[in-house]
């Protein structure tokens, strides 16, 4: 699949993301977009990125520019460095998907760019290099900052907390066992990989579940928590392996923060809606359609089911304060829900069980072509029948079309959609058990493979 510019910035094959291919989106970004001061990059730890990086840093010094480059770290560090210097920023990454691909993202000085931002970049395209020599500067105080920004907050608010950090392949998986014990926790760093380990924070393969908790029995943890390979999304599970879906830890973390207004998309788990404390706002699926919903200010938080949480406003942690930060990150709502469980005395799973009863599942089609996912989605919602029996649902009540197709038969939701930056199928589900809304996800999957294919 060519590479495709969409809400994740630019993605595809390793193969096809050529020089010429980079360093043309890299001009159109800094031509359509204002770059403030200069240009942050960064990069994770997949084998292509330091070459791509090095694409990114070469055109952007072509076309005049002062350029940091911050090497491998999270794209939340990266994003907090830049916005802080008034600068625009470019990481390297292609986030959970497979080590063959790889991406960029892009960031202005407010933070991640827009829809509009988006026409205006592929507008852009085609341009020739300015031919300039910018400065270059290289500097680790990005990821400094971030993992002091965290410290400075949760200080202390751990202790007596047994963590596993599964470091595998992820970005921030040195600054994640610096941040744990800097806020008191006892860290058992574990599975780390020098191969690029593709982590869906919303697709948790039942090893990996299993594989949590051995860890956890072997090494007597609480939790153990990860994130995705660009650090942007949360991964959290108990000590029997039960994994807590990213919009319930940022359920969680809003309420930890005293967030007033909550903005998430139309997949997300609906206890929020229920839990009575909050304005809820529902989007499209993706950070561009969550930030626009963010405008108006005030105590308002955004996130996705995969766990990505964006802080609108300055808020208060236990020990010091937290600065709001427009952009997709892991670290808070991995620390905010387990301060609040030690802060109450229980464990993290009985904060999860105060919450309203909603349980959801995720699963996906990889190598579903968009094309095929939306003809097939065209004939659900001119007859639903067959799926719905095959997912074990009864008639219809409620269809909401925001993003893909989403039908409600009494408490039961499926919801399926093509993803907007990779050839897969996503299906979702919620229940009023973790159990029903497994067999709803599995048993869609079953009916949707058997018109689609793939794996």
């Amino acid at each position: 699949m060519a590479p495709k510019f969409g809400t994740s910035g630019l993605r595809g094959l390793v193969v096809d993301l050529t020089p010429a291919l980079v360093a043309d989106h890299l001009r159109a970004f800094v031509r359509a977009c204002d770059i403030g001061t200069g240009l942050y990059v960064g990069r994770d730890l997949r084998a292509s990125s330091p070459t791509l990086a090095a694409v990114v840093v070469a055109a952007a010094r072509g076309e005049g520019l002062a350029v940091v480059d911050c090497g491998a770290l999270p794209t939340p560090a990266l994003a907090l460095a830049a916005m802080g210097a008034g600068a625009a920023a470019v990481m390297v990454t292609g986030s959970h998907i497979p080590a063959d691909r790889n991406g960029l993202k892009f960031y202005t000085p407010g933070g991640e760019i827009s829809k509009a931002d988006e026409a205006g970049i592929l507008a852009g395209l085609g341009a020739v290099s300015a031919g300039l020599s910018g400065p270059l500067q290289v500097s680790a105080q990005a990821g400094e900052a971030y993992v002091a920004r965290y410290i400075r907050a949760y200080a202390g608010a751990l202790v007596g907390l047994r963590v596993g950090v599964w470091q595998q392949s992820g970005v921030a998986r040195d600054m994640l066992v610096e941040v744990l014990e800097g806020c008191g926790a006892k860290v058992v760093a574990l599975g780390r990989s020098e191969e690029f380990i593709p982590v869906d924070t919303e697709a948790v393969l039942p090893d990996w579940r299993a594989m949590f908790a051995g860890w956890a029995a072997e090494h007597r943890l609480d939790v153990v928590v990860s994130t995705d390979g660009d650090a942007d999304r949360p991964m959290v599970a108990d000590g029997a392996g039960a994994v807590v879906a990213g919009d319930v830890l940022g359920a969680l973390t809003a309420q930890a923060l005293g967030a007033v207004r909550v903005v998430t998309t139309v997949s997300a788990n609906t206890c929020v809606d229920l839990m009575g404390r909050f304005e809820v706002a529902r989007t499209q699926i993706g950070s561009p359609f969550v930030i626009a919903g963010m405008a108006g200010g005030g105590s308002v938080v955004g996130y996705e089911p995969n766990g990505g949480f964006l802080l609108g406003f300055d808020a208060q942690g236990p020990a010091g304060p937290l600065a709001a930060l427009m952009t997709r990150d892991c670290m808070v709502p991995i620390l905010a829900p387990l301060a609040a469980a030690r802060a109450a005395g229980v464990s993290l799973m009985a904060l999860v069980a105060g919450l309203p009863a909603r349980f959801t599942a995720s699963l996906r089609l990889q190598g579903v072509e968009t094309a095929a996912a939306l003809a097939f989605l065209a004939a659900v919602r001119a007859d639903p029948a067959a799926l719905m029996a095959a997912a074990g649902l009864g008639e219809v009540d409620h269809v909401n079309m925001t993003d893909g197709w989403r039908a409600q038969s009494g408490g039961d939701i499926v919801h399926l959609r093509p993803s907007g930056n990779a050839p897969e199928f996503r299906i979702y589900a919620e229940a009023r058990s973790a159990a029903r809304a497994d067999q709803i996800a599995a048993q869609a999957r079953r009916f949707v493979q058997s018109v689609l294919g793939g794996d």
